[in-house]
């Protein structure tokens, strides 16, 4: 666990006096955790809102009753320097954000987000969850207070780990908060890692896999590595599939997912099709979006043969009438 700690901070680029802690529990655990631990009812927080996810971090501060202004931007968009502006100089404390809008694959602009946080002293909060490993994070040049991911997503290996690094900030806040709950208590989480612990039974085999897998990341070559393996996954992806009747909804886009707009024929059918005749899942979306959007990811145990298959699987689709 230990090893654990030291691997993800170096990976994160985190500055001196970090921590890192491992809940067992989905990345909205980890997200809701940095709501009751790292803020308070004195804050009053910016949401960058441009999808399912963002919509959560919403959701979250209002289930703990912490002021909460929404900056909405459309699905597959990037937010804007102008909109933040908006609410410059106007007693928010905090700034919550999907740097990966997973739903929609769109990256948003870390550098600009950051430079309006520090010009206005606010403090950021970075959901990486699928972000991690796949694009360029950097915590200490963005000045993050904190920064989640999730052990299912890039690090490629079970669910049901989330993981939270936390600068020197947010571990001020964390030691001066009043304590809001048990199983999420960050407080409780960095005392035991001092240990190399939890303080409640933990997902033993999926530590043992995020140990393995980080120690393979770091033997290969590092972070920088297993990034470059992603963004060409990413890139290979996106240059054969334009050969095929979709659009790519989003413009600045993560090397994580690539969301895909069906021009021919709803996505929950192109869904249900590949995988009942092909074998092959795709994923889905939810909500409004669900017969609009389809998204194929780049991270995880894929190779260039998987979407050589699946690009198999749309040839024989539009032979049959299907594309």
């Amino acid at each position: 666990m230990l090893e654990n700690e030291r691997l993800m901070l170096r990976f994160l680029h985190a500055p001196s006096g970090s921590r890192c802690v491992f809940l067992t529990a989905s990345g909205t655990g980890a997200m809701e955790a940095c709501v009751m631990n790292v803020l308070s009812d004195k804050d009053r927080a910016i949401v960058i809102n441009g999808g399912t996810f963002g919509q959560r971090f919403a959701e979250l501060c209002e289930l703990h009753g912490i002021e909460a202004a929404q900056v909405r931007c459309a699905f597959g968009r990037q937010v804007e320097r102008e909109q933040l502006e908006a609410l410059a100089g106007r007693g928010y404390t905090a700034l919550l954000v999907n740097m990966d809008e997973t739903s929609s694959g769109v990256l948003y602009d870390m550098d600009m987000i950051a430079a309006f946080c520090r010009e206005n002293g606010i403090l950021l909060i970075v959901d990486a969850i699928s972000a991690f490993i796949a694009d360029e994070l950097d915590m200490k040049k963005l000045g993050a207070a904190a920064v989640i991911t999730g052990s299912q997503k890039a690090l490629a290996v079970q669910p049901g780990v989330s993981v939270v690094a936390l600068a020197p900030a947010a571990l001020e806040r964390v030691k001066r908060n009043p304590e809001r709950c048990m199983y999420l208590s960050l407080k409780q989480a960095l005392k035991n890692m001092e240990r190399g612990q939890t303080p409640f039974t933990p997902a033993v085999t999926t530590l043992l896999q995020i140990n393995g897998r980080l120690r393979s990341i770091d033997e290969a070559g590092g972070i920088d590595e297993e990034r470059e393996k992603v963004a060409g996954l990413a890139a290979y992806f996106r240059g054969r599939v334009r050969d095929y009747p979709f659009e790519m909804i989003t413009r600045d886009r993560s090397n994580a997912v690539t969301a895909l707009r069906p021009l021919t024929r709803g996505a929950k059918e192109i869904v249900r099709i590949l995988k009942e005749d092909y074998g092959i899942w795709a994923c889905p979306n939810g909500g409004e979006m669900a017969d609009e959007v389809f998204r194929i990811g780049h991270i995880g145990f894929l190779h260039r043969e998987d979407y050589d298959r699946l690009f198999e699987a749309f040839d024989d689709m539009r032979r049959r009438g299907i594309l």
